[in-house]
């Protein structure tokens, strides 16, 4: 009997070797997808080799809103690349960090994060984040996926520090008039940051992919 897909991600520091200090910047990620735990993960977030990290979701909404607010709760001097790949996985065995898995799944993210750097090489340097369905690939909700990443990628690497706060904040399901208490600023002022910052069209592309949001 075939198991069901899931949504496997790997997780990579972007140029780890310049940061100052790399340990510190691989705790930042922990606390960042920490910081989503309301979102639960088949497979916590766990370190594997280098500066990479593995994380497994039930479902691509899951994946999405996840990853979008582990970005948004990162430092501005840490990113992460990310390799989001849907199809089935398997336990092989157990390492030191963990059980060994293999399948479609992870050789999806594989894929999907080698893509993220091959196109973050290119044209599109502010990429941080690529899709790939091991059962659909070229598929329209692949593409779909991919041209959001595009977009939410873009407004991601434009966003002054607290137009990030208040992304992660909506993200997060939070109100504006409770982001406003937050930042010490009017809700008017919120209002205005999300449609000036591109917010507004992360926050709701967030929801359209997610069929109604969470």
């Amino acid at each position: 009997m075939k198991s069901e897909p899931v949504i496997a991600v790997i997780v990579d520091l972007v140029d780890s070797r310049t940061l100052e200090d790399r340990s510190a910047a691989q705790q930042d990620v922990e606390r960042a997808f920490d910081s989503t735990a309301d979102i639960a993960a088949l497979d916590p977030l766990r370190a594997t080799v280098g500066d990479e990290f593995q994380v497994i979701y039930g479902t691509l909404t899951d994946a999405l809103v996840a990853t979008t607010a582990a970005t948004l709760a990162l430092p501005p001097t840490v990113q992460i690349r990310l390799g989001i790949g849907r199809g089935q996985v398997r336990t092989i065995g157990t390492g030191g960090t963990g059980p060994l898995q293999d399948g479609p799944g992870w050789w999806s993210a594989r894929d999907a994060i080698n893509e993220t750097h091959r196109r973050e090489d290119g044209r599109t340097a502010f990429l941080r984040s690529w899709y790939h369905d091991a059962d659909d690939r070229h598929g329209t909700t692949e593409r779909l996926v991919n041209a959001y990443f595009l977009s939410r990628d873009h407004v991601v690497s434009r966003l002054a520090p607290r137009a990030r706060r208040i992304a992660l904040g909506l993200v997060q399901g939070r109100t504006q008039a409770q982001i406003a208490a937050d930042e010490g600023i009017t809700p008017s002022a919120v209002s205005q940051s999300v449609q000036k910052s591109g917010v507004a069209a992360l926050v709701e592309g967030l929801r359209v992919l997610g069929d109604g949001g969470r």
